[in-house]
């Protein structure tokens, strides 16, 4: 795939060969620049791949659409995520980085996406960093997520995000072989310095 066909207006930050690309997808409202400052934060010397998302609401960039809050339109989802995988992998052809060396940093709607991603079995995520995120579907059977690592980041009062969810979601992706680990913040739906601090601790011990 040549940087023409690639299917998602996105940003391409190539940094450290070595290190690997940090795949940023940002929230509801957010675009392909939003998360560079945080993924540069996050593992210094990774290269950055940031997508947009390519469905509106309002005006306003997600990665799939979503019929009220909490409520996703599933055959959307389904399109959606593979689209993102196709990109991922287009990608990596396009700018000659290993595909196996792709670690998603979502938030919220991008965290509930590169949750998909994984659940689905696309195979383009070595790991993850989700920052505030739901259950975005339940798989029929689980995918082999053996090897992946994945760290959830959830807020105690968070208005968007039911309680339950980030553990439901955390069972899901260990019950499918992942080494999943659930830390919650007394916060909201915001991202506070502490998820900054943890992730880049978190990254540094897995994938530096």
């Amino acid at each position: 795939m040549t940087l023409a066909t690639l299917p998602l207006v996105h940003e391409w930050v190539p940094r450290e060969a070595a290190k690997p690309v940090l795949l940023l997808l940002h929230g509801t409202g957010g675009d392909e620049r939003d998360l560079l400052p945080l993924g540069a934060d996050l593992l210094p010397g990774a290269s950055l791949l940031s997508p947009r998302g390519a469905v509106l609401e309002r005006g306003m960039p997600r990665f799939f659409r979503r019929l009220a809050e909490g409520v996703f339109d599933q055959a959307d989802l389904a399109a959606r995520t593979e689209e993102l995988a196709t990109f991922v992998r287009g990608a990596a052809e396009a700018y000659r980085f290993d595909p196996a060396r792709v670690v998603a940093v979502g938030f919220s709607n991008g965290a509930n996406i590169a949750a998909s991603l994984l659940l689905k079995g696309t195979g383009v995520l070595a790991g993850g960093v989700l920052l505030r995120p739901m259950v975005p579907f339940e798989p029929a059977s689980p995918p082999d997520l053996r090897g992946r690592q994945v760290l959830l980041a959830a807020g105690r009062h968070d208005p968007i995000v039911p309680l339950e969810q980030p553990e439901r979601l955390r069972r899901l992706l260990a019950g499918a072989g992942a080494e999943a680990t659930l830390e919650w913040r007394e916060t909201g739906h915001g991202l506070v310095r502490e998820d900054v601090d943890r992730a880049r601790a978190w990254l540094a011990a897995r994938f530096a």
